[in-house]
């Protein structure tokens, strides 16, 4: 069997949100309703056609890839929001697995990592399900879904976990990255084991990515873009209100000499800007 020397690495689809990927065409609800995704959400899911049919196969280099999805696939009924398709979980269960049954059958080796418990349940009860549903690849304890993890990609070590700080000024936005990375060596150290040579992290929703020289040529610490639009929470939250969404995956890959990252990450446009004109009479 060949080993898999890159992950497709992507989160925060936050499928059932008004604002989170969703498949196109009418979703069934559970009563017999039905949703029509509006404008922002088919643009999501034209983005998310785009980066699987064009952007990963060339990016891949048409070889075998594992997929990492790192957390927060529901949206969940959370933050007294309003702004979710359905209260029903199973409803959202259902919207993710159809965007996420066609990636798994893509690749032989499907991860997920549980996210926010506001989102996916207590202990990640919801995302466990789902995960059990697409048939992940299952920890030490049997689980479909885990909080953390280690992934060697060759001779490549990746550690993956949804959780990371946020920062409110975009001066700072790379020190919880820096921070992550360092604390992971040290800890590595400490108990005399291998440190990561990627980590991967998600939940702010934002891309950035920070990397030190090393004994194996780099450290490198990144966190995952999302596929969330801007939702009323984070239009009011200091270092999001101010931002763009980034809606993208990651690629990690083990070359012939080092390992790389590439990073599919698209902007959106600007709301419409508004021209004051007098009222006529």
């Amino acid at each position: 069997m060949t080993a898999i020397r890159q992950a497709v690495i992507f989160s925060d689809l936050h499928c059932g949100c008004q604002f989170g990927l969703c498949p196109q065409g009418k979703i069934r609800l559970d009563g017999g309703g039905t949703y029509t995704p509006p404008k922002r959400q088919r643009h999501l899911s034209e983005l998310w056609e785009y980066a699987w049919k064009h952007w990963v196969p060339k990016a891949t280099r048409g070889e075998p890839y594992a997929v990492v999805v790192n957390g927060d696939v529901l949206d969940g009924v959370h933050h007294n929001s309003v702004t979710q398709i359905t209260h029903n979980l199973n409803d959202q269960r259902r919207i993710a697995y159809d965007v996420l049954a066609p990636i798994r059958d893509k690749t032989d080796a499907f991860y997920m990592v549980r996210g926010t418990e506001a989102h996916v349940g207590q202990s990640a009860q919801d995302e466990e399900s789902l995960a059990g549903q697409l048939d992940a690849v299952r920890d030490d304890n049997g689980n479909a879904a885990r909080y953390e993890l280690w992934l060697a990609l060759g001779p490549a070590l990746v550690n993956c976990a949804h959780h990371i700080g946020t920062s409110g000024s975009m001066a700072y936005e790379t020190s919880a990255l820096m921070r992550e990375l360092a604390e992971l060596m040290i800890d590595s150290a400490r108990w005399g084991h291998r440190p990561p040579d990627v980590v991967v992290r998600s939940h702010r929703h934002t891309h950035v990515e920070v990397r030190i020289p090393t004994q194996n040529v780099y450290g490198i610490c990144f966190t995952t873009a999302a596929w969330q639009l801007k939702t009323p929470f984070a239009s009011r939250v200091a270092g999001a209100r101010t931002v763009t969404p980034h809606i993208g995956l990651s690629l990690v890959r083990r070359g012939d000499e080092e390992i790389y990252t590439r990073h599919f990450v698209q902007s959106l446009k600007r709301s419409r800007v508004a021209t004051p004109r007098r009222r006529n009479g």
